[in-house]
């Protein structure tokens, strides 16, 4: 018999997370969204194994109505509906699975999972995500931790604007990111550190890059590595230039406000176009002791768009989609625990990437 999963939201990610699912053999797949050109888009897709439910996923009735009856809950909403979501997983007994990089959403999932009989698995995309697999796996080698470093961007191949960017994945989120005080241990110490600030400069493959402070990427180390690094921190990597022109809009033009938001949400929407030639870059780099001497090591990958079962995805879109499918593999196959929160960082680097799905990020 099929492991029944509902998907709740069919935008850019979801579309990636259908794709996947769809052609999991063990796996039977119900997509629920609200946007009626959203889902036709998936019936015109003839993804095997898939079925469409047009819903109101913002009420809290319908949510558990549409779970209730699946094994599994996979939420590609915008972080605003986490707690609706995922309480009504709880009450339907249903495993729950999410992408939020949302700092107090992810608080409301760790409350639900303490008395939880089933896996409560939350930000299981790239970064909050995949990062933090990387960088526990990268800790584990040395014998005193100083500092874990934390990048990943999620960059256009051809940039072409004064942003040098274009929208990859959800506009809610990113905002999030760019407003949000963001966590970090400093000297030992857990801090709340401002967003868009903590600029550093470097260069890959001859290319060059800025980082910067964002919200929510650290998922759950921070509680994981406490009292065991000197220094933990996450920062979001763009092409020079990108980090200036934000700044401008959030803070001079204030629209990072909670009640601007939706302006920024506007102008960014009508004027950075989608794209699909896309490229993620991870890159994680760990300093302390081993063998009684100072070393560091350092982690660095990039992963491109590509075709994906007849279908250009993005690169975020399989990162993404590949982090939450694999995370649900590793639970289901009893490499997770299958009651109470389970941090991102208790999976295995290697049984990751030995997964189906994590195989998009050892190509």
């Amino acid at each position: 018999m099929k492991t029944r999963i509902i998907l709740l939201g069919a935008g850019k990610i979801g579309d990636a997370i259908v794709n996947l699912l769809s052609h999991a053999d063990d796996y039977q797949l119900t997509v629920a969204d609200r946007d009626p050109q959203r889902l036709s888009h998936v019936r015109a897709m003839c993804f095997p194994n898939v079925s469409v439910v047009e819903a109101d996923i913002a009420n809290p009735g319908t949510a558990f109505d549409l779970i209730d009856g699946h094994h599994i809950t996979l939420s590609a909403c915008p972080y605003f509906l986490t707690p609706i979501i995922a309480a009504a997983a709880k009450k339907a007994g249903a495993h729950y699975f999410d992408l939020t990089e949302d700092v107090e959403s992810t608080r409301v999932v760790k409350r639900l999972a303490e008395d939880a009989t089933t896996a409560f698995v939350p930000q299981c995309g790239l970064a909050p995500g995949f990062i933090s697999i990387v960088a526990n796996d990268v800790a584990s080698r040395f014998d005193r931790l100083r500092d874990v470093h934390m990048r990943v961007g999620a960059l256009p191949t051809f940039p072409s604007n004064a942003l040098k960017y274009n929208l990859t994945w959800s506009t809610d989120g990113l905002i999030n990111e760019y407003c949000n005080l963001c966590e970090a241990i400093v000297d030992g110490r857990l801090r709340e550190v401002p967003p868009l600030e903590g600029m550093e400069h470097f260069s890959l493959d001859g290319i060059d890059y800025e980082a910067f402070n964002t919200s929510g990427g650290l998922g759950t180390l921070c509680d994981s590595m406490a009292g065991k690094v000197q220094n933990l921190n996450y920062k979001t990597v763009r092409y020079p230039g990108h980090r200036d022109i934000i700044k401008m809009l959030v803070r001079d033009l204030q629209l990072g406000l909670p009640d601007r938001r939706a302006i920024l949400k506007e102008v960014l929407e009508a004027s950075i176009p989608i794209t699909r030639q896309d490229v993620v870059l991870v890159f994680v780099s760990v300093c302390g002791m081993r063998d009684s001497r100072l070393e560091q090591e350092t982690y660095a990958k990039k992963i491109y768009s590509q075709e994906v079962n007849g279908e250009l995805l993005s690169a975020i879109q399989v990162t993404t989609a590949a982090g939450i499918c694999t995370m649900v593999d590793l639970v289901m196959e009893g490499k997770l625990p299958k009651a109470g929160l389970v941090r991102q960082e208790q999976a295995r680097l290697a049984d990751f990437l030995a997964n189906r799905f994590g195989r998009f990020y050892a190509a």
